[in-house]
Formats: C-alpha cells, structure tokens, sequence
C-alpha cells in the first residue's frame, strides 16, 4: 500500500484525533497512524477525563490558554453531538494555613489566566458541599467537570472520516525520509510489511513516542528538550461498602510532579482516587495493590474515614512528562520544525494534562500553522 496525503497525523490519542478532524475540515487529506490496536489506548484512556478549568498553569501559557479554549470547545461539542459530559465543579481543599495561602495563589493565578467560576469557600460550605470531607477552606472551581473521553474521541474519528481521513491501526512509523514536497514515511505493519505514505505534512501528535517519532526526523530529542520523562499515576477505586460519598472532585492542594491524590467521579457515579506521581523508567501499567496504604494514608488528611481495606486497585497511567522531578513548570511544545530543516513537521511534545481539555484548541493552533507555511 503506498499512498499520498496533504497530512499524516502519527498518533490516535485525544491530540491527534482532535487534530484530523479539525484538518479534514479544511479540505486536507489525512491520515491517521497508530500503533496500537484501537484508538486512544494509552495517555487518554488512562486519564481521570477532567475537564480542567485553566486554575493551575501560569497566565499566557500554552497550557493555560489552550485549556480554558478548549474547555469551552468540548462543551459545545457535547452539546452539539450528544456526548456525555457533566459539569460536577471541583474543590482544592486546605488543611492548614499554609495551604490557605496556597489556595488564595490559585485563585489569583486562575483568575490572572482567565478561568472562571473561582471562589474561595470556608469549612462549613466545605462540609456542606461535600459532607466526608473535612478542610479549614478551600478553592471551589464551579466549571470543572468530566467527559466521557472514550465516546468524545470516536466522535472525532468520526468527523475526520466524514472528510475522507483513513485511520491505520498496528502500524509504526519507522523510518522519514525528505522529499521535494514533503516527506515519505516508512510504515511498519502487524505483519512486518512495510508500505510508504508520501505527505507534505506530519503532524507528530505521538504522546509517550513523541520524543522519538521527532528523533525520526532527525531532531534531537536531548538538545532540544523534547525528551519525554514517564510519569506514572496509579488509580484505585473505592468500594461502594465504605459509605463514603461525594457530589463533586476533591483535590488537595497541588504537588510538584502532579495534583495529589485526589478523588474524581466517572459518569456512572463510581469513585476512583488518585493518581499519585512516581517518575519511572520504563512503561508498566501495573498497579502495585500495596500501595492502597499509602493513598490511604494521603487522603485521611482531608477525608477521615478513609481506610485501606476500602481500595481496589483500578489501572495506572503514564503521563508524558517534559519537566523531570523538581525541574519546575513547562509547557506544551507546539512547533513548526522549519528552522531545523523540517518544513511541514509540526512536534507537538509534552502533551500531558490538560491534554485532554485542550485538545480541540491544540487542533485549531496545528491548522493555523499548517495554513501559514
């Protein structure tokens, strides 16, 4: 199978989904290649599917600006195409004074990067709101809700091939070559075949791969601080016979390499907790059920009753990170590659939370480079 296409869009998460189907309805001919065996398997599948509000990032980043965007796109989508979602609103809770101080930062850095919905609550509307939990404050975000990720995904699989898109599934991008208009990927099937798809543009939307599908088009991951640092994040359920309840997410106040152990809801009511955040070396979706006392431990801060007989090991995620442990906030890579002598490769690199709510609005900036060049 050789083929020719306007984009190549390397990988099938939330980003590059979003990504084909904004590009299909720009009258671009695209195709999607992922490895695995089915669409969003790795960093989307495995998320908390928050729909973040833009609290935490600072004013005028990527990551700020493209979540509260996208925040907004994904409701009308929502609402538009009957996809489930609920706005269920969120607390950041705080123990002590210190952490009080803490929530006041976020809410002037929510505010500063223009989130809304933002209020600081006291102990009494806490346990009004949310009766298991106990805190001095906290930061109440009203906007903040879930998606069903799974169902708004093949959504956008389904707009994209409205537009004529192909998706290719077990498939890895092996080998680039240059060309006079473009460039000739070399493709890797299940069964070893390879087949070679020509395009004037590459959209590298390969989450955990994207440091090395960049490294393909001989960028080096290294200098250019495109390398990606595995974050995982285990999750576990809490069982239904606790009687511990909740009517929204419950946060504590945020840590360095993630937002704490904290407690979100699905849209079937069913209760997961985490995740945590250990940097790791290698891929490996386990979840270690010994660890039910330490996120036990780690929410009695906020939520008393909680025991460790009371968790069940759910799954685990990677998050790819671009900021190793302390090394401080960075943001979302989107970027034209022309300099470097890649025109058309547009690396999209680091694309951690809030992936998922940005998602549409990363897919607007991709085709407003793409236009420009």
């Amino acid at each position: 199978m050789d083929a020719s296409v306007d984009v190549a869009v390397i990988g099938a998460g939330a980003v590059g989904l979003a990504c084909a189907a904004r590009l299909g309805r720009g009258d671009k001919s695209v195709v999607i290649i992922e490895r695995n065996n089915g669409i969003a398997r790795e960093v989307t599948s495995r998320s908390s599917e928050v729909l973040h509000a833009g609290i935490y990032y600072p004013p005028n980043s990527l990551k700020a600006k493209l979540c509260i965007e996208g925040h907004r796109k994904i409701l009308e989508r929502c609402e538009r195409q009957g996809i489930g979602y609920r706005r269920l609103g969120k607390i950041i809770v705080a123990t002590d004074d210190d952490e009080i101080r803490s929530l006041y930062r976020l809410l002037e850095n929510g505010r500063s990067a223009g989130a809304s919905g933002l209020e600081i609550i006291d102990s009494k509307q806490v346990e009004s709101r949310e009766p298991f939990v106990r805190a001095e404050a906290a930061l109440l975000s009203r906007n903040t809700g879930i998606v069903d990720a799974h169902a708004l995904c093949r959504n956008w699989l389904a707009e994209a091939e409205s537009f004529g898109t192909s998706l290719v599934l077990r498939a890895d991008l092996v080998s680039v070559e240059g060309s006079g208009e473009g460039y000739k990927l070399s493709i890797k099937e299940h069964d070893g075949s390879v087949f070679v798809l020509k395009a004037k543009s590459v959209v590298n939307a390969a989450g955990l791969q994207s440091d090395h599908v960049a490294s393909l088009f001989g960028i080096d991951p290294d200098s250019e601080n495109y390398r990606i640092k595995l974050c995982k994040g285990d999750y576990f359920q809490l069982d239904s016979a606790s009687g511990i309840t909740f009517n929204g997410l419950v946060y504590p106040v945020n840590e360095r390499s993630g937002l704490g152990i904290h407690v979100t809801l699905d849209l079937g009511g069913r209760i997961r907790l985490g995740p945590d955040a250990e940097y790791v070396d290698r891929i490996d979706f386990t979840v270690d059920p010994k660890k039910a006392d330490y996120f036990a431990s780690a929410l009695k801060k906020y939520i008393p009753r909680i025991e460790a007989r009371f968790l069940t090991p759910e799954y685990a995620g990677i998050r790819p990170k671009l900021a190793g442990p302390d090394e401080g906030f960075r943001d979302f890579v989107i970027r034209d590659e022309s300099d470097k002598g890649c025109p058309g490769l547009l690396n999209l690199v680091g694309i951690e939370s809030p992936g998922l709510t940005a998602a549409p609005a990363i897919a607007d900036r991709v085709a407003e480079i793409l236009a420009s060049l």
